[in-house]
């Protein structure tokens, strides 16, 4: 069968990951509002576990949500965004795609060329990093400054078993959870790794994830048409950066994406899809990603003014909803230097 089993009722809630229980963290259900959590190893004890059987542990996990936020949960403690590792530590898959194609379009225009016909019918996606995610306030380590050190702030989502060569309208029902990703690039190393013709490697290290993931249910009316329906905020240093609207100008959305992932191939509960830097046809809204921001001033001026990130720098990645609350918790680090013997 190519569609996941339909939970019989509403899946509401908050999934993150101790730094504790080895590599793959510990599982914990997290309030609402982020302030207090509750070990859920009684029903799986890691995340990846609990996504490889989904249709059972999702309700049961749901239930200890509901027990949490009304307060009559056994074992709840407050909650250290410091303890989180990422929700998923390390994954089976990690595909990341390019689907703001105003960002794909302004940074070829830059260098004169145009964006290929075929960009709107067939997603731009590549293989990055999934042995190992920094947790939401684990620095970013990097040799050096001169690697032109650059954020890519992304929405995610995080699948169950995907059969091979699902439709999009069968992909929907496999993304069980949505979050953030910091997806670090060295732009400075992409021109030669791209031009072997074979794709990233060195120019694409580990990425960092949000404190906790959540359930499409859990977003309500933000979540539709596979899209997420909220600005991305990014500040750098304290200062803002950017914040586009993530379900404005996203050429492909999550399901289509995740059936171009599984054209060929199944993959495995865990796997986790991004969206490529959210970027939208109106800069006023500002950036997901220095590149973005050079290209818009190399658009404007001739030539880019803002330079590529420091040892030092800070930044904060983060979803609010209308009220004004955090979704996803928030990525914020710094970046550091990696010594190296």
């Amino acid at each position: 069968a190519t569609i996941s089993p339909k939970l019989s009722a509403e899946v509401a809630m908050k999934l993150g990951s101790l730094k504790e229980g080895g590599r793959d963290g510990t599982l914990v259900v997290v309030s609402r509002d982020l302030t207090k959590a509750v070990r859920a190893t009684g029903i799986a004890p890691t995340l990846q576990r609990a996504l490889e059987d989904w249709s059972n542990t999702a309700p049961r996990l749901n239930a200890l949500a509901e027990s949490l936020d009304a307060g009559d949960a056994d074992g709840v403690f407050d909650l250290d965004m410091q303890a989180l590792a990422a929700p998923l530590p390390r994954a089976y898959e990690f595909v990341d795609g390019s689907a703001y194609l105003p960002h794909v379009a302004r940074v070829r225009k830059a260098r004169g060329a145009e964006v290929p016909e075929s960009f709107y019918v067939d997603p731009l996606m590549y293989q990055g990093v999934s042995a190992g995610f920094y947790g939401p306030r684990d620095a970013v380590k990097v040799v050096s400054e001169d690697y032109g050190i650059d954020l890519e702030a992304e929405i995610v989502i995080v699948t169950d078993d995907v059969p091979m060569a699902v439709t999009p309208e069968q992909a929907a029902s496999h993304i069980q959870l949505i979050g953030l990703v910091n997806d670090v690039s060295l732009r400075n190393l992409i021109p030669n790794e791209l031009a072997k013709g074979f794709g990233f490697l060195q120019s694409k290290p580990r990425s960092a994830l949000s404190p906790v993931f959540v359930t499409p249910d859990e977003l309500g009316a933000a979540w539709r048409d596979n899209k997420l329906h909220l600005p991305l905020v990014t500040h750098i240093n304290g200062t803002w950066f950017g914040a586009p609207e993530a379900g404005v100008d996203m050429q492909f959305d999550f399901a289509q994406l995740v059936a171009h992932a599984a054209k060929t191939r199944p993959l495995s509960a865990g796997t986790i899809v991004g969206s490529g830097t959210v970027a939208n046809e109106d800069t006023s809204l500002g950036a997901s990603c220095f590149a973005e921001q050079r290209t818009v001033e190399t658009l404007r001026d001739g030539k880019p003014s803002t330079p590529f990130m420091a040892f030092g720098d800070l930044v904060r990645i983060e979803v609010l909803d209308a009220a004004g609350n955090s979704v996803f918790g928030a990525i914020e680090q710094r970046i550091e230097r990696q010594d190296i013997a």
